[in-house]
């Protein structure tokens, strides 16, 4: 079972208890409008996919927030949680083993 630990409730609890958002640290363009049809589609589709340590939303059901998330997509085992809003957590060493 995966355990995922929420930072606003500070409890770890089953993956069950949680909806995958998407990739984290996503900018949104300043001007869609302004942007080409196929621009568009890479904002809304095209994301890193990456092997390894990869940033990610994650929505805790129980309190209802979003918050970051660096899991290891190889091992699936979750590196940090944090706060929505708070910065990037680095990516150390250690957390590329």
């Amino acid at each position: 079972m995966l355990l995922i630990h929420c930072p606003y409730c500070d409890d770890t609890l089953p993956e069950l208890e949680f909806a995958y958002a998407g990739e984290a640290h996503i900018a949104r363009p300043a001007d869609p409008s302004a942007l080409t049809d196929e621009e568009w589609r890479d904002f809304l589709f095209i994301r890193t996919n990456a092997r390894g340590p990869h940033y990610e939303r994650w929505r805790h059901i129980g309190c209802g927030r979003l918050f970051n998330a660096l899991r290891d997509t190889v091992s699936d085992r979750f590196l940090t949680t944090y706060k929505a809003g708070e910065a990037r957590r680095p990516l150390t060493n250690e957390a590329a083993e």
